[in-house]
């Protein structure tokens, strides 16, 4: 019988669904992106219960394929030195460029293929340097790589803030243990937590999706899950609309920057404070709805690569909290909010002007209390303080939801192996040799004994207890945020609550709070970076165990590479990070971290957030974020088949995490882009979406990330940015959105004097 007929029979259909789907396919939870009939159809199939995963992965492995390759092993080491490299070198300018991990992804396609093509095909030790044709998974080695750690590592703001606001300069053998320690920690606890987060089908991982379809294309993979369906291939779409995309960023990007920001509405009324407040996109709210720019839309995350539930919770979660609660807290003058911008990524004191921290330090850079009683507390717009409430709320629910939902699916994971794993990606990846835990634990003790050497023979004025503590937030949450994040898209970050703990655990040591935040936060965000690069193996079938090492080795010559770049910036840069840099080397970052070193470290939140202090009420979101998953788990139990099992609260709190840096125009175009492609395409036109929605993700972030780099080097490096300073820098259409009260930042109350 087809399955077709299958399909039109219900009572077979419901006998497949309980005798197959239920005890082999479902998650141990209820899973709000299973459907039952698709997971059906990918059972019978012998393939994943998850459309959007049949639709970009192939269900079928070939062992022979050539994977740890001395061309890999050769092209994986020198995008390891390139892309951290050059990151780390624009990480202190601004404007910055940032080379993705989807540039990586298409700049070494074509070093690949080149390789095999002009390379002669010698041996080197009985190695050969080029084995043939430049093979997928070859290429997804590279691209893990050079991406598992491009971005500049945490730990080395931690150094640059010691040099810039404290005056410390410790030597080498300190940075590199205290970078390699913040980050291969990560990596340790994440490879021990695989069988949770990666190893299971219902952890899904969306964004890897849209690279795996990327990989697919780009090798001319065919396979059952992008379906029949007729029209351009792949390839062909995919190069349409990258070169589109590429194309098209030059204007809203460069030329017209207006479409960009399209707050058509105060262009209108530009000098009404209220309307640029409710339409504004960068001090505003942004019910303008509208632009024209794929990194504003895509600025969160791809919107087609995230399940429509959970934009749907994100989306809900900022008009309650930005649309109406923003609105009622400002305009009823909550907090002094009305002598402030509505939205704003800086702070303030009470003459209204961002704040002073140099006002409040000694000459030590020690805190002064009587010159911080003297100057003024510290006040926030209202949008930011809302995400410091909303951030309480995350962390509480994180716990409650992953308590309620999750600890069914974790106990059984626990005991599971992965030949046990009901899912053909898991059992072709079992023909593997595993990398064994004690791999894993070996790499934690040494990196654990670097933290100590870091934190005991320098004077860090960080006792070994806050270490511990701060690894311990760590381990608590990676599991509960992993598998949010596996399903959803969304990761809750730790970083306010590591703060707001040292802030009174360790108060008054600067230091001591960076490096508490590092440990705390970031261990925990690299696990997740690792269980995401592993799940991308896993789904590419690329040997676990050359997946390691891959890792281990690239992860710790990215670090050093970052840590050798910024000491030769730092020597030979003049006046590097100073504000008036004349080659843009201002350090913006440097100085965010620097400030919330001061805020959090120096002045501490007992300033902030105690009984009798400003945002006191702020902390009561703890209480909201605990009680909000008891009521959706209580009513799902009542009635299970309702929406309300489409509620995630972790999600709700967290979605709008970004606000600030984010504005509203980065959630609600992507929400809007999201509904269009996740819910209504997706419904009605589900063959084209299968084909090619991951595909058209792919295409306009790689367009975009190619389009940006070729911008910042062609248009805006070259003679400090002069070019176009008369003509394309200075028309209306890349000014108007600046001259508006929305573009300047205006509050609504003029102070006079002082307030608060």
């Amino acid at each position: 019988m087809s399955l077709y007929e299958e399909r039109k029979s219900p009572d077979l259909a419901e006998e497949k669904q309980e005798l197959v789907v239920d005890p082999l396919a479902l998650a141990d939870f209820d899973d709000p992106n299973i459907d039952r009939d698709e997971a059906l159809a990918g059972i019978l199939e012998d393939d994943s219960p998850y459309p959007e995963v049949r639709s970009a992965v192939a269900n079928t492995d070939d062992t022979t394929i050539p994977c740890g390759t001395f061309r890999a092993w050769t092209m994986g080491f020198i995008w390891a030195i390139i892309v951290p490299g050059l990151n780390q070198f624009f990480f202190f300018r601004y404007p910055a460029v940032n080379v993705t991990n989807t540039v990586a992804q298409l700049l070494s396609f074509p070093m690949g293929r080149a390789w095999a093509k002009f390379v002669p095909n010698w041996k080197i030790f009985g190695v050969s340097i080029n084995p043939g044709p430049f093979t997928i998974k070859e290429h997804v080695l590279v691209t893990i790589m050079a991406t598992v750690g491009y971005q500049s590592a945490y730990a080395t703001d931690i150094v640059a803030v010691q040099r810039v606001y404290y005056n410390q300069v410790f030597n080498f053998s300190y940075q590199w243990m205290m970078v390699l320690s913040t980050q291969m920690i990560g990596f340790s606890v994440g490879g021990i937590m695989r069988r949770f987060l990666v190893q299971p089908p219902s952890m899904i991982w969306p964004a890897n999706l849209v690279t795996c379809a990327l990989f697919n294309t780009l090798h001319a993979q065919t396979y059952a899950g992008i379906g029949n369906r007729g029209g351009l291939s792949r390839e062909r779409f995919f190069t349409y609309f990258w070169l589109g995309g590429l194309c098209w960023y030059f204007v809203p990007g460069y030329l017209f920057q207006a479409l960009s920001y399209f707050t058509w509405v105060c262009w209108i009324a530009p000098d009404n404070v209220v309307v640029n407040q409710l339409f504004g996109y960068q001090s505003g709210l942004g019910m303008s709805l509208i632009t024209f720019d794929w990194a504003q839309i895509a600025y969160v995350m791809s919107p087609l690569s995230t399940p429509w539930w959970a934009e749907a919770n994100i989306m809900g979660g900022f008009v309650i909290f930005f649309w109406i609660l923003a609105p009622i807290i400002y305009y009823t003058n909550t907090w002094y909010a009305k002598y402030m911008p509505m939205q704003s990524r800086t702070s303030f004191d009470n003459t209204g002007v961002s704040y002073d921290v140099s006002k409040i330090l000694t000459a030590d850079n020690q805190f002064n209390i009587t010159a911080y009683e003297e100057y003024s507390p510290l006040f926030l717009s209202t949008t930011f303080a809302i995400a410091y409430g909303l951030s309480f709320a995350s962390i509480t629910s994180t716990i409650m939801h992953a308590f309620l939902f999750f600890r069914k699916q974790i106990w059984t994971q626990a005991r599971r192996s992965i030949h046990e794993q009901p899912d053909i990606h898991a059992r072709l990846m079992s023909k593997y040799r595993q990398v064994p835990e004690w791999w894993y634990i070996c790499i934690f003790v040494v990196m654990f004994v670097f933290g100590i050497v870091c934190i005991e023979v320098w004077p860090t004025d960080f006792p070994v207890w806050g270490f511990v503590l701060a690894l311990i937030i760590a381990f608590v949450y990676i599991i509960p945020i992993g598998m949010i994040q596996a399903i959803t898209n969304q990761q809750v970050g730790l970083n306010v609550i590591t703060e707001l703990i040292v802030g009174y655990a360790i108060p008054g040591r600067p230091l001591a709070m960076m490096m508490f935040k590092t440990w705390g936060y970031i261990t925990m965000a690299q696990a997740l970076q690792f269980a995401s690069d592993f799940k991308l193996g896993h789904y590419m079938k690329v040997p676990p165990r050359t997946m390691f090492w891959g890792q281990v080795s690239a992860a710790a010559l990215a670090g050093t590479v970052q840590l050798g770049v910024q000491a030769w910036m730092f020597t030979n840069i003049e006046d590097i990070c100073s504000p008036t840099q004349k080659d843009g080397f201002i350090c913006p970052s440097t100085q965010v971290f620097g400030t919330a070193s001061i805020i959090w470290g120096v002045i501490g939140p007992q300033r902030q957030f105690s009984a009798g202090q400003v945002y006191h009420s702020l902390t009561y979101f703890f209480l909201v974020g605990a009680i909000c998953p008891v009521i959706a788990w209580l009513i799902q139990m009542k009635w299970p088949n309702s929406w309300i099992r489409y509620i995630n609260f972790p999600i709700i709190f967290n979605g709008t995490a970004l606000i600030p840096p984010a504005s509203a125009v980065n959630y609600v175009t992507w929400g809007i882009v999201g509904f269009i492609f996740q819910y209504v395409i997706r419904r009605r036109h589900f063959s084209w979406w299968t084909k090619y929605n991951y595909v058209l993700s792919a295409a306009l972030d790689s367009g975009l990330a190619c389009s940006v780099v070729l911008i910042f080097f062609c248009l805006q490096y070259p003679k400090n940015g002069e070019i176009g300073a008369t003509n394309v820098q200075t028309w209306w259409g890349n000014t108007v959105f600046l001259k508006t009260a929305d573009g300047e930042a205006a509050s609504l109350w003029t102070v006079n004097g002082t307030f608060g």
